[in-house]
């Protein structure tokens, strides 16, 4: 019986670890000196994204173009405003972290016209873009 319970045990640890995702996640935090670059997709009236085509293809295709400048790149969905009766600001933030803002430059203006034609894929939102520098990462887990 014993012997049963360990097996099940080992199968169900081993399942577990294998549902995880085949994405690259970033286990250690951005350095300073890395860039942000932030792509903002304002709310609005009319305004329509369809963030499944975004997750599963545009952030993908984006994150090929950038190669080995992209460190990892995240994607964040509106949820609520600041208060229950508040409007998200922002239907959707993605943000690519990259170590050269030249590097970056160069493959968006080589790749402009790819990136202009797949928008309309996804969204009618005139996205928002900023680049920043990471100056400090902190975290209330780091002592």
């Amino acid at each position: 019986m014993k012997t049963k319970i360990k097996f099940l045990l080992l199968i169900s640890f081993t399942v577990l670890i294998s549902c995880g995702t085949d994405e690259i996640k970033h286990l250690t935090p951005p350095e300073t000196g890395t860039y942000k670059v932030a792509i903002l997709y304002p709310n609005g009236a009319n305004k329509t994204f369809d963030m499944d085509y975004y997750e599963k293809k545009h952030m993908p295709m984006m994150a090929g173009l950038l190669g080995d400048n992209l460190k990892f790149y995240e994607i964040d969905k509106g949820i609520a405003g600041r208060t229950d009766g508040d409007k998200v600001s922002f239907v959707t933030m993605g943000y690519f972290y990259i170590n050269n803002v030249d590097e970056y430059n160069k493959v968006i203006a080589r790749n402009i016209d790819t990136i202009r034609n797949d928008i309309p894929k996804y969204t009618n939102i005139q996205p928002i873009i900023q680049i920043n520098e990471i100056k400090q990462w902190k975290s209330n887990h780091i002592k």
